[in-house]
């Protein structure tokens, strides 16, 4: 499913692999390859137009014109600690790839972001900057690290999760609607507690083993 701000990646491998993350019994270890396998996978659609240009080069049998990326090399930002799920698996398609963070947490009684970190490449307004977080959840946390970016001059961004809720793509489509969405899955709602039905738990923890 594709529109203007949302695109939902439908590949098969990407479907199959998101179902072995959400089964409950689904190791610390398996879930976090996983996650790094579909990253990358995700990674081919957001990036889709990068700037190109071409450079002239010498095959073994001839000289050619051929395509390159333009322009200065794209940020990845990862939303802490979960981003860095995404984050690591983007890497290994993108080594150069300029990289920043943001620490930010969810109030449990108000459901609001709260900032305890911020680090974040130069020259943000001339290159492409790729959020990632593995859950679209409420939207807050993900529409504030967006704010934070605009304030340092980021232009061109994009928002990368592996599953979103419609309370969250409505959140952003509202707070940032020049921001585009992709992930792999849109869920049916958020529980009382802000997370996503069925979703698969909570990302942070089934990554890093914790409670």
């Amino acid at each position: 499913m594709m529109d203007q701000h949302l695109t939902v990646v439908k590949h098969p491998l990407i479907q199959h692999k998101l179902t072995i993350m959400r089964e409950k019994d689904t190791s610390t270890a398996v879930f976090r390859q996983l996650l790094r396998e579909i990253s990358q996978l995700l990674a081919y659609e957001v990036t889709y137009e990068l700037p190109m240009t071409t450079r002239r080069i010498e095959t073994p049998l001839e000289e050619m014109d051929a395509p390159v990326l333009a322009g200065r090399k794209l940020a990845l930002v990862s939303i802490l600690r979960a981003g860095n799920g995404l984050l690591d698996g983007m890497l290994e398609l993108i080594p150069s790839a300029r990289v920043g963070f943001i620490g930010l947490y969810r109030d449990e009684q108000t459901l609001k972001p709260v900032q305890y970190y911020f680090k974040v490449p130069e020259l943000l307004s001339e290159r492409m900057v790729i959020v990632v977080d593995p859950m679209l959840a409420t939207g807050n946390s993900s529409a504030a690290a967006i704010d934070m970016l605009k304030e340092r001059g980021a232009r061109h961004l994009r928002f990368l999760c592996l599953l979103a809720a419609p309370e969250g793509v409505a959140r952003m489509q509202e707070a940032h609607p020049d921001v585009p969405i992709v992930t792999a899955a849109v869920d049916e709602r958020l529980n009382e507690k802000g997370y996503i039905l069925p979703g698969l738990g909570d990302a942070g923890d089934r990554m890093y083993g914790t409670k």
